[in-house]
């Protein structure tokens, strides 16, 4: 199944070129109180509104996905963890451009020595909300990735048993202000990170370490690889994640991108694509 957030947060379940609007089923989602729990609850009850939504899609209203305005199909991750330099091709271009670098050695090993960063979960846009660039007086790069949006909580988990715990499957772009200063920070403005156009569930998508992904800005191509170039897969980077953080519902992981990163400003427009997900189309500008 592919569940779409669009409009005003409205849920939809996407057939083909349309969309069908089945935010009734997100009636059967538990009513809580103060403390709310620190997890995305759609994704931690999505077989319960799966089956709602399968029952009541005949008699839904219809839209184009050509007229919808996508949000991110998670709204409330507690993390949004990255997977930096996770293709040795990638990782060999940050090695030889100081732009990238910036002298910085962190930058520069391989993912098992440097770990995982997070990216602030107030980062987070849908593809229809676009890219708003800060600090225009540097650069600002475009990075595609396969997003794995955890399904259940997990700690500590091997890489043997990691895949239970997926529920699915997005387009991430994980958008990078260069310069000296830490990762995170660079990492964490307001829409440097965009999910979408919907959630794939993992029964879609048996083996993730094997999908084509590429990347244009305006037309001109800029990346274009397959998820088998990671040096962590899926199951091993849940289990590099899992064994520093508990791992909630709804959080995202960036699983890293290849090769042929590069700038992007204001008026351009970017359409990143994965296999067996599709695309999303995400115009840049500033605030």
């Amino acid at each position: 199944m592919r569940f779409c957030r669009f409009g005003d947060g409205r849920l939809g379940l996407v057939e083909d070129s349309m969309v069908r609007d089945v935010t009734a089923a997100l009636d059967v989602l538990p009513a809580y109180r103060y403390p709310l729990p620190p997890y995305d609850v759609f994704i931690a009850n999505l077989d319960r509104v799966a089956e709602r939504a399968r029952a009541i899609t005949a008699g839904s209203p219809q839209l184009p996905v050509s007229g919808v305005k996508f949000l991110s199909p998670v709204a409330n991750p507690s993390k949004v963890i990255g997977a930096p330099v996770n293709y040795q091709k990638h990782l060999d271009e940050v090695r030889g451009d100081a732009q990238l670098h910036h002298g910085s050695q962190t930058h520069t090993v391989p993912i098992h020595q440097m770990g995982l960063f997070l990216k602030a979960s107030s980062s987070l846009v849908g593809p229809g909300e676009g890219i708003v660039l800060r600090k225009l007086d540097r650069r600002n790069d475009h990075e595609v990735e396969l997003a794995v949006v955890i399904g259940k909580r997990v700690n500590n988990v091997s890489a043997g048993e990691a895949m239970k715990y997926v529920a699915g499957y997005a387009i991430g772009l994980d958008i990078t202000v260069r310069g000296p200063e830490e990762r995170s920070l660079r990492k964490s403005p307001d829409s440097y990170a965009v999910l979408g156009p919907w959630l794939v569930t993992a029964d879609e998508i048996p083996n993730p370490g094997d999908l084509n992904l590429k990347i244009t800005v305006n037309g001109e191509e800029r990346q274009n690889s397959n998820t088998k170039y990671m040096i962590l897969g899926v199951p091993q980077l849940i289990e590099f994640a899992s064994a520093f953080y508990t791992l909630n519902p709804g959080d995202v992981i960036l699983t890293g991108t290849p090769e042929g990163v590069s700038p992007i400003q204001p008026g351009d427009t970017v359409v990143a694509t994965i296999e067996k997900i599709g695309s999303m189309e995400v115009k840049v500008r500033t605030a």
